[in-house]
């Protein structure tokens, strides 16, 4: 009985905290900035001489910077440069509280951004800096890297970067490769660090490193962005990989997007398309796009 009851009692336990890490993982800004604390300060124990909170201070202005990137690439992409706000999409009357409350929105966008601007130059430019802050290139260059993949506003522009390079490796799915690459890399320079910091660091300290840095993350990476990447990535394996000499004898275009094909993957009913093309036809339909046929296993 005494054995059942310690059972039961650990399995409730268990089923709480997993309850708190689904919790915590859920809130992404929270545990984003949990992860970037947590490694700035490993890598106050590990390059600079006396931290004196560097950290914080470091996270401040790459807080300060990303603020400055995100309003300057909302304004790049704005398309409605009207103040006014109409009833309707297609009416002309203006809709008087909704419109003061966006300029007003938009004036103190613009002002806080002014202020950002000058608070840098003041710090940076000026050299009217704080006191103690004196972060080193190394350990500047570390700390940005790091949060530049854990912050959103940097994060959402690595898929890009990586249709950039056109790598036939991805097969046009750079999206969901994007976060696992990221969350991949955060979670190895982590362990990494924490290795290095093992005889300048206390256990308590490096046990709560490994668990949010290291465990936490690598739960997350394979419960979700490595989940759907391996998902996909097994319907798509579904499909041979179409020879240079095939995608030539069918004009190297895809029918679906209508764009030329260096690489593609073939049908059952021997039909070439590109990889992402062909997935995000298999979400709506098990028939080829150009056929309708019922799509079987191509080998």
């Amino acid at each position: 009985m005494t054995w059942q009851r310690f059972n039961i009692f650990f399995m409730q336990c268990y089923k709480s905290i997993v309850q708190v890490e689904i919790l915590f993982l859920r809130m992404k800004n929270i545990s984003a900035i949990a992860n970037q604390i947590i490694f700035f300060m490993l890598a106050d124990r590990i390059l600079i001489s006396e931290p004196n909170i560097t950290c914080l201070y470091t996270l401040m202005f790459y807080n300060v910077i990303t603020y400055c990137v995100s309003y300057i690439k909302e304004l790049i992409e704005k398309q409605d440069w009207s103040l006014y706000v109409t009833l309707t999409e297609r009416s002309k009357i203006k809709h008087l509280a909704m419109s003061a409350t966006k300029i007003v929105l938009e004036w103190t966008k613009a002002i806080t951004f002014a202020v950002t601007l000058t608070f840098m130059l003041l710090v940076f430019g000026l050299e009217q800096g704080l006191k103690h802050y004196k972060p080193s290139t190394l350990y500047t260059t570390f700390t940005w890297i790091y949060y530049s993949t854990t912050e959103k506003t940097f994060a959402e522009m690595f898929p890009s970067i990586l249709k950039f390079f056109q790598l036939e490796t991805f097969e046009n799915i750079e999206d969901l490769y994007a976060p696992v690459i990221l969350r991949s890399f955060t979670i190895g320079i982590s362990a990494l660090f924490i290795l290095i910091a093992l005889p300048m660091a206390s256990w308590r300290f490096l046990f709560v490193a490994s668990y949010l840095n290291v465990y936490l993350s690598l739960k997350d990476l394979l419960h979700k962005s490595g989940a759907t990447l391996q998902r996909e990535r097994k319907i798509l394996n579904r499909y041979r990989k179409a020879t240079s000499e095939e995608i030539e004898r069918f004009d190297d275009v895809c029918a679906v997007c209508l764009c030329g094909m260096t690489k593609a993957r073939i049908t059952s009913c021997h039909h070439l398309f590109h990889a992402d093309c062909l997935r995000r036809c298999l979400k709506t339909s098990d028939t080829c796009p150009m056929c309708k046929r019922g799509l079987k296993l191509s080998y």
